[in-house]
């Protein structure tokens, strides 16, 4: 443990730290929610999203590795719920009864690699409060690092769709999570202080609570955008193969139409049941295209849903997504936008029209080959690709 056991480290959660940061994250948690509270507004349609609360102090703590011990029965086999590349997840009940996510991060990487994704995680989502952004209840940096989460009784989104054992996901469920994500996205890009990038949405990172109202978590990837940048230029890339956005994948080129088209994909996932990319290799985003632009959206439609969805609600998710996917980033919509689209009456096709040029160039390019060529599905595991779904 050569580096959580430096003072440095260690001086980041003293107590006189921990109060100063306390302050600092109240101030800024209040400036955002008076100077972005119209922006928001606007975006959920006028009436604001009235779940949303102002956080006055952050509520997350410090947690005494006995604490989680005897909360996971000494991190029992019986109680690890997940499993991804560089941690592991297990279910835990504190004394007072709540159910708990313990996020252990485990000895794969280097100690420095470990310590900036935990730093990272807590730097973004120490300071967010949203219903649609799943919320750090505390951390541990005794005998390992720690993160600490309300449990998820549903499990993820991919467990879902894609797991097989679990019966087909209501259309009227789909749409729920849907909006609800692109609630979550729009939060972290323009209800923060500072601009949140995700860099990794995809199915197996957007958690259900008990009434399938999702929840975005696993921020070991997330970038502060400060106001003044344009957007980050990353290396290495980082994220999951299918959900990479082509200036992202080519250039390492980040801002939040980054997020934009991974939701896209996304989007994708919840109308087709269908991954994002095939045992062939074949992405979502190639294989829908052509379903999209002739507007044959019937095709798209998750054949387990025997035909029950409402068809207003698939056309408006279904050409929502068609513009998240372009190529060019340029011509993707904002998150606020995106929720415009999927709540509207009537599509505003004429708006998103792109020039002749820019269709062209749309055709053009192909990044969908180059991500496959991948030898891998994800560039970076997900914590939660393999979440338990049961409750108890």
């Amino acid at each position: 443990m050569k580096y959580i056991r430096t003072g440095s480290f260690r001086r980041l959660f003293s107590l006189r730290r921990r109060s100063s940061f306390e302050e600092e994250a109240a101030k800024e948690c209040s400036d955002q929610f008076n100077g972005e509270k119209e922006d928001s507004e606007a975006a959920m349609g006028g009436g604001g999203d009235k779940t949303v609360q102002l956080c006055l102090r952050p509520t997350w703590k410090c947690f005494s590795f006995e604490e989680i011990f005897l909360a996971t029965d000494g991190f029992s086999s019986d109680n690890l719920v997940g499993k991804g590349g560089y941690a592991k997840v297990y279910r835990g009940t504190l004394s007072d009864g709540q159910t708990i996510a313990v996020k252990k991060l485990t000895k794969t990487s280097t100690e420095e690699k470990r310590e900036r994704e935990f730093l990272t995680e807590i730097g973004t989502i120490g300071h967010v409060c949203h219903p649609n952004v799943l919320s750090l209840l505390g951390i541990s940096i005794d005998n390992g690092l720690f993160l600490i989460f309300p449990f998820s009784p549903r499990g993820s989104v991919a467990s879902h769709l894609h797991g097989g054992n679990l019966p087909a996901l209501e259309w009227e469920k789909r749409y729920k999570i849907a909006i609800g994500t692109a609630r979550g996205l729009h939060y972290l890009h323009k209800g923060c202080q500072r601009r949140i990038i995700h860099r990794d949405i995809k199915a197996s990172n957007i958690l259900l609570n008990e009434d399938y109202e999702p929840q975005i978590s696993d921020f070991g990837l997330a970038k502060w955008l400060p106001t003044q940048w344009t957007h980050h230029s990353i290396v290495p890339i980082e994220g999951t193969v299918g959900y990479l956005a082509p200036e992202y994948f080519s250039h390492g080129i980040v801002d939040e139409k980054t997020d934009v088209f991974a939701f896209g994909v996304f989007l994708l996932e919840l109308i087709t049941g269908k991954k994002p990319v095939d045992a062939s290799h074949q992405s979502l985003r190639n294989w829908a295209k052509p379903y999209l632009k002739q507007g044959e959206i019937h095709k798209l439609i998750d054949a387990r849903l025997e035909g029950a969805y409402d068809e207003g609600e698939l056309k408006c998710l279904a050409f929502a997504a068609s513009l998240c996917i372009r190529a060019s980033s340029m011509w993707r919509p904002t998150m606020a936008q995106v929720l415009e689209i999927m709540a509207a009456a009537e599509i505003d096709r004429e708006r998103w029209e792109m020039p002749e040029k820019e269709e062209k160039q749309e055709k053009l390019w192909g990044f969908e080959d180059l991500e496959c060529e991948c030898d891998t599905h994800s560039i970076s595991n997900s914590l939660h690709d393999y979440y338990s779904t049961g409750s108890s």
